[in-house]
């Protein structure tokens, strides 16, 4: 089963205005999918495959000349010298939409790209799939605890997998293939010890040094591993809030997993009740709340503009989103009763930030069915988070 996904309109707006368009993210995120459905006039090329990649390796200008009306190609890291050969194309015809490549390894990939084809390609990046294209499935989680656990990787809702089997073959691959093409890691267990140590430290401050006496290795590794996991789409960090003020806030950033389902497999968390009593349940849910919000952006072209305020007097924010008249501070409680307390910390940082030039409005996001406004606030259901405009 097919769906539209939330990207399309901006993937097909990039496509009339620039002669490529650059597709990047995770591993069976459904880039091959979307590109596929939204230009099927296009020849279709993956570079995964051994003989196409050989080709376009070893003689990259007999391989474009193929596809004279342009093409899309897929996994185009695997041949990291083919947009420089593009980049002639492009020059000598510039009709927009005609080269859309896609790629899983993102720093890779835009390494290539940014020295190539700067100011001739779109960038845009497919996460999993947001709540909102969940919902499009039939068969789709209908509670919270089901719905952390599956996650958003297309195949499982596509077709009807048990999450955990999938993610559990989905890690596997990540570890023993993609890792080694992403950097040079020796030691593989030690590294998917590493990922799992990640798991447990989401939504939470990112010691390196912690992190790294944890799994046995040097904070010098830790930072370059942790620094593959973003390069694939696994995890991201999220910087602390930068303000004028005279308070002295935490400069740490904060983890997060892009996946939910991904971090409660890799913490061992395989069913709704597992998860339903497990101590990072609050953990998984902030995330996954950060998460829906980022991909809400992402999908309708926005990058940056968030981050997260904790001071040192321990008043904090899950998420703050900048726009250029008024902040949003976003609080994630999993918590399933509607309280006014639910309120107090990002009241707590309102009080701190609020300026006539740019009010704050504070947004809860919980694990309840209700959505309630509130004096100056609103209280909204996890299940109606995406019907919210984050932008």
């Amino acid at each position: 089963m097919t769906i539209e996904r939330d990207l399309t309109p901006w993937l097909r707006k990039a496509a009339r205005q620039f002669p490529a368009v650059t597709l990047t993210g995770p591993r069976q995120s459904g880039k091959s999918t979307l590109c596929r459905a939204v230009f099927p006039r296009l020849p279709y090329v993956n570079l995964e495959a051994p003989d196409v990649r050989g080709f376009a390796l070893e003689d990259p200008r007999a391989f474009l000349a193929q596809f004279p009306k342009g093409a899309v190609i897929d996994e185009v890291q695997r041949a990291p010298e083919l947009p420089s050969y593009l980049e002639g194309i492009i020059d000598a015809d510039p009709r927009p939409g005609r080269w859309i490549l896609t790629g899983s390894q993102n720093l890779a990939l835009l390494e290539s790209v940014s020295q190539s084809l700067a100011g001739r390609s779109a960038v845009l990046h497919l996460l999993p799939l947001a709540r909102s294209e969940v919902l499009r499935f039939k068969r789709h989680p209908k509670s919270l605890d089901k719905t952390l656990i599956a996650g958003g990787y297309p195949r499982i809702f596509d077709q009807k997998l048990d999450p955990s089997d999938w993610l559990g073959s989905y890690v596997a691959t990540y570890i023993e293939r993609d890792v080694r093409t992403i950097s040079n890691v020796g030691d593989l267990v030690t590294f998917q010890r590493f990922v799992e140590l990640c798991a447990g430290r989401t939504a939470q401050l990112l010691n390196y040094s912690s992190l790294a006496a944890d799994c046995g290795i040097s904070q010098p590794s830790a930072k370059a591993w942790l620094s593959i996991l973003e390069t694939s789409f696994i995890a991201f960090r999220l910087p602390t809030f930068r303000s004028n003020l005279r308070k002295r806030l935490v400069k740490m950033p904060k983890l997060h997993f892009y996946d939910s389902g991904l971090a409660c497999w890799l913490l061992g968390i395989r069913t709704p009740e597992q998860l339903r009593s497990h101590p990072l349940r609050g953990a998984i849910f902030e995330s996954w709340v950060v998460s829906e919000i980022a991909k809400h952006r992402v999908n309708c072209g926005e990058s940056g503009g968030l981050s997260f305020y904790r001071d040192r007097d321990a008043a904090e924010a899950d998420l703050v989103i900048e726009h250029a008249d008024r902040l949003t501070l976003v609080e994630a409680k999993s918590a399933q009763t509607p309280s006014i307390s639910l309120f107090d910390g990002a009241n707590r940082v309102r009080g701190h930030l609020d300026d006539p030039s740019r009010p704050c409005e504070v947004v809860v996001a919980y694990g309840g069915d209700a959505s309630q406004p509130r004096a100056g606030a609103k209280l909204v259901s996890w299940a109606r988070l995406h019907d919210e405009t984050w932008r």
